[in-house]
């Protein structure tokens, strides 16, 4: 298959990365021998050297089978950023034991359901989460929970204390039982202290090192198995594309969650793996991310497009100096050029656009970070990566310019979702990963995503797509956040519907907005009705739902249809 992208490369990527036949928890093992003494980990003011890392993931290896864990066991990890949740991830592939990281911010139902789909025995979580987890724990397969707080893990005063970690819910303490079942998680690591870890055999290719739920945005979420191999393969790819990465010289602001795999490849394993600083921050609060830049001067700050538009439109950014970023990927959404270009300015480095999906570990593509970029483009396939457009109805491959979806293959592709043959048949063909987005390749192997498949409106006949009209959307002058989905419409069926949140200070009519967009796309496709809101619905990691916005639509269409 000829690979026109391979041409197009920035000076110094491959196009193959070396990918170590080791398990995952290498990278931390090889990175402590190699730099020790480095920083590891900042949290509110605490650091964590490797050296110290080393022997806290040992520990809970060790103490993750004292508790039973055993090779292939899940073990849920339910925490915010945070030092826990790093020791822990690296603890349970030591052991052995499969991950399932879960959102902090989940309810009983949704905990519920993944800790049964996964079958999850352990949990480690917030002690502020306990309440939760007790409630639904016998209606679990959990034999163990493993609480934690900030406190008993950094003794003394930090100088941060973010509402995730207070110890008190709504204004009462949360106890937290001690006995055979439910285990501190400081105990268990002093209990365990310079223990080795189990001898366990991993075959990096085969055996799983995470269970990634995915398809919140879109459905009911599916566990992607992940292995070892897969997330070491994207952590390498990502550092290759990275051409001017210091090796045990870089920090990466790590606001990402880690528990999506986006943080997990682009923040955690990628820092780990390059000796990097991990500045972890449990919640993207706009004041404590710039006061971190402002003062630990991160190198790598990868996110997504909410956070770099925040920063942006801040009104006394002027205070804060930026300049140590170097390099950002965006991802989980498209990046607005408007967006790019404002960034770029305050902070003098580099932010493109890049792309993936949980079920590629997560990166698959991304625009050269020094060399030729193209605005609304994901960019080039990353190294070790094929992809190509195929007809959305047969699966055919479509000539050059094309528009139809998109389907990748690579040693990051998922092996399939747990316990789910027929949704595993629906996204793997073959070697090849059915992403369900819609896009084109150009000649230089640039590629474009055209819009969701499932998110793609049908108005009178004829396709549109909304990130196409959100991209016109965020030019305005006052636009500050922009989303367009499907409205059901007695005539066409669906029509146009355009969410703008304004810039502070700015007043506009749903007339203004539509009168700017007229002139810069066909007619079919402008917004025939306008909502301003004050925020748009989004998830933890800071991607706009365009599918709650569908919903709430639908539900008001049923509720008063027109005459």
């Amino acid at each position: 298959m000829q690979k026109p992208w391979l041409k197009h490369y920035e000076e110094g990527v491959p196009p193959e990365v070396e990918i170590p036949d080791i398990p995952l928890f290498g990278i931390l093992d090889r990175t402590a021998a190699k730099y020790p003494a480095h920083v590891a980990l900042s949290f509110m003011g605490a650091t964590v050297t490797y050296r110290e890392l080393l022997a806290q993931a040992n520990a809970f290896a060790a103490a993750m089978a004292a508790l039973g864990v055993k090779k292939g066991d899940r073990v849920a990890i339910h925490l915010p950023n945070c030092p826990q949740f790093v020791v822990a991830y690296y603890g349970i592939l030591k052991a052995g034991g499969i991950i399932v990281p879960c959102n902090p911010l989940y309810v009983e139902r949704e905990m519920e359901s993944q800790l049964n789909n996964s079958g999850a025995e352990v949990i480690i979580t917030l002690s502020r989460f306990y309440p939760l987890i007790a409630k639904i724990r016998d209606k679990t397969r959990l034999r163990h929970v493993i609480s934690t707080n900030i406190k008993e893990y950094f003794p003394g005063k930090l100088k941060l204390l973010f509402t995730l970690f207070k110890e008190k819910k709504d204004g009462h303490r949360v106890e937290v039982p001690r006995d055979g079942k439910t285990h501190q998680f400081a105990d268990l690591l002093k209990t365990h202290a310079g223990s080795a870890p189990p001898k366990v055999e991993i075959n990096p290719a085969d055996d799983l090192a995470v269970l990634m739920y995915t398809g919140g945005t879109t459905g009911v979420p599916k566990g992607a198995m992940l292995t070892h191999r897969n997330l070491l393969a994207n952590a390498c790819q990502t550092a290759g594309w990275f051409t001017r990465l210091k090796e045990g010289g870089e920090s990466v602001l790590t606001v990402l969650p880690l528990f999506h795999s986006y943080g997990m490849t682009t923040c955690l394993n990628l820092g780990i793996m390059s000796g990097a600083k991990l500045i972890l921050q449990p919640q993207f609060v706009l004041k404590d991310v710039l006061a971190t830049i402002h003062t630990q001067k991160p190198t790598l700050f990868p996110g997504v497009p909410t956070m770099y538009v925040a920063i942006n439109n801040y009104p006394e950014i002027s205070k804060y100096d930026l300049r140590s970023i170097t390099a950002c990927i965006s991802g989980a959404a498209a990046l607005p050029v408007e967006v790019q270009t404002k960034f770029e300015a305050l902070t003098g480095g580099r932010l493109v656009e890049g792309y993936g999906l949980s079920e590629a570990s997560p990166v698959t593509h991304s625009n050269p970070l020094f060399g030729n970029r193209k605005a609304g483009s994901i960019g080039l396939p990353f190294p070790n990566t094929t992809a190509k457009i195929v007809d959305i109805e047969t699966g055919e491959d479509l000539p050059l310019g094309e528009i139809g979806e998109l389907a990748v293959t690579g040693p990051q592709i998922m092996k399939g979702y747990w316990n789910n043959p027929e949704e595993t048949a629906l996204m793997l063909r073959g070697e090849w990963l059915y992403t369900g987005d819609i896009a084109r390749m150009d000649d230089e192997g640039y590629f474009y995503i055209v819009d969701r498949k499932k998110d793609m409106i049908i108005a009178g006949g004829y396709n549109i797509y909304p990130r196409e009209v959100e991209e016109v959307l965020y030019t305005h002058p006052k636009v500050q956040e922009a989303a367009v989905a499907s409205v059901p419409d007695a005539y066409r069926g669906e029509t146009v519907k355009a969410f703008i949140v304004l810039k502070a200070g700015e007043t506009a009519t749903p007339e203004e907005i539509i009168e700017f967009c007229k002139g810069k796309m066909a007619k079919y496709k402008l917004p025939t009705k306008v909502e301003f809101r004050e925020a748009l619905p989004k998830t933890l990691i800071g991607k706009i739902l365009r599918r709650v916005l569908v919903e709430e639509e639908r539900e008001k269409f049923k509720q008063a249809p027109p005459a």
